[in-house]
């Protein structure tokens, strides 16, 4: 049987097994799948659905988007998007509203960033894309516990118009 260009992700999916001190049996259990088909899936000779990712990524403890990565999935700009959220979600140092500031913020930057790539004039495009994003983060931040308003503030002026302007 021809491998499907698989060999990357089977390479990486034996290394990380072999690294969690886990035999293919047991990996196969702890994922809820078959022995021979996750042998298969290591030498390169099935694709495994997103969900049998999920699945050993769980069984493995890593991160199942590295797994999508490498599977051909998820971009690797997605990943990274996806890890960074997942990161700021399970920071448990952070309030729950501290979290979906941050995240607002992020997502305010993306866009702004994108925009400004995509078009001569960045100003232009970032302030029709960005208050949505960026101007939810404004008022939320710092009315209660601070650290959302300093982390808005603290990127530069860029986002005080954008608040006012959706007052």
């Amino acid at each position: 049987m021809a491998s499907l260009n698989m060999g990357n992700l089977g390479e990486y999916l034996r290394e990380q097994r072999r690294h969690a001190q886990l035999s293919l049996r047991q990996l196969a259990e702890a994922a809820g799948v078959s022995n021979p088909y996750l042998s298969q899936i290591e030498r390169g000779l099935r694709k495994p659905s997103a969900d049998v990712l999920q699945q050993v990524a769980k069984a493995l403890r890593i991160s199942a988007e590295t797994l999508y990565v490498r599977a051909g999935i998820l971009d690797e700009r997605q990943r990274d998007e996806l890890e960074t959220r997942a990161v700021i979600l399970s920071d448990p140092s952070l309030t729950e509203r501290q979290k979906q500031v941050l995240l607002q913020i992020y997502e305010s930057f993306r866009r702004e960033n994108a925009a400004g790539n995509a078009a001569e004039n960045p100003r232009g495009n970032a302030a029709e894309g960005g208050p949505g994003a960026g101007g939810g983060a404004g008022p939320q931040g710092g009315t209660d516990d601070g650290a959302g308003g300093g982390a808005a503030e603290g990127h530069g002026a860029d986002d005080v118009p954008l608040k006012r302007d959706e007052r």
